[in-house]
């Protein structure tokens, strides 16, 4: 798995996508000491230019398909190969082992429901079927960090094929006080990535009181989160980035960091 990563990490997917299918079947294996290394890995594949990427024009996109007479709009691997083509291929894999997936969102274990929903919501979904089940899952879900899995990927998957009754689910969520912190947080990025709204008061003051820097550190457990990476929290990226784009990027000892 770490291989695999590494390839995605250094825009080689090509490869890492022939091992989605595989990759399926030992994450849904209850018995595989490996399963969820595999399950956590499982998505890379499937998505291209996302880590750092924190604003509300890119968070939760999945850009359109490829073009067989041109290069889509994911660009080239380092290879040379058509990126779009591997996600494309990664995708397919994942939207065929659906039936398999899904049952993991009623797993025992949260991070296992987490891991299942990151790699859910990349599946093509025109029946809304994979919707239906996150739905039906945060209905019945008691942990905070699985609810808000499941708001975020309830809005990816509501990019991919928009329906307007759930981006106003997303947004009343949001404005619950009756939520868990991390359930709104996660709602309110959800919303700003479905409209071109301009954000509320209400929802900036929202944020302003919720995402401290504990909570931005406890929602690193959310690979949407963790993804984004940079000098700071995902969290914090994503507040800062889509409602304070003027502000410079955090300056980081770091020396392969990006620098303000």
């Amino acid at each position: 798995m770490g291989v695999l990563i590494g390839m995605c990490a250094d825009d080689s997917r090509a490869a890492a996508a022939l091992a989605v299918p595989f990759l399926i079947r030992i994450a849904t294996d209850p018995h595989h000491r490996h399963r969820t290394a595999a399950l956590g890995g499982l998505a890379a594949p499937a998505r291209a230019r996302h880590f750092g990427v924190a604003s509300r024009a890119e968070l939760l996109l999945h850009r359109p398909g490829p073009r067989h007479d041109d290069y889509d709009d994911y660009g080239v691997e380092v290879t040379g190969y058509p990126a779009g083509w591997s996600v494309a291929a990664a995708r397919a894999a994942i939207t065929a082992g659906t039936p398999l997936l899904l049952p993991l969102l009623d797993d025992v274990d949260p991070a296992v429901r987490i891991d299942a929903s990151y790699a859910l919501a990349t599946a093509a979904d025109p029946g809304r079927t994979v919707r239906a089940a996150f739905a039906t899952r945060f209905g019945e879900e008691q942990d905070p960090m699985v609810l808000a899995a499941m708001v975020l990927a309830t809005a990816e998957t509501t990019r991919a094929h928009p329906h307007q009754p759930v981006t106003a689910w997303i947004r009343e969520v949001w404005q619950d006080r009756a939520q868990a912190p991390e359930v709104r947080l996660a709602a309110a990025i959800g919303w700003l990535c479905l409209t071109d709204e301009p954000a509320p008061d209400t929802l900036r003051t929202t944020i302003d009181v919720l995402a401290t820097d504990d909570r931005a550190r406890a929602m690193e457990a959310l690979p949407w989160m963790a993804a984004v990476g940079g000098n700071e929290q995902g969290l914090l990226r994503c507040v800062r980035c889509m409602l304070h784009p003027e502000q410079p990027e955090p300056y980081s000892d770091d020396p392969w960091s990006p620098r303000p």
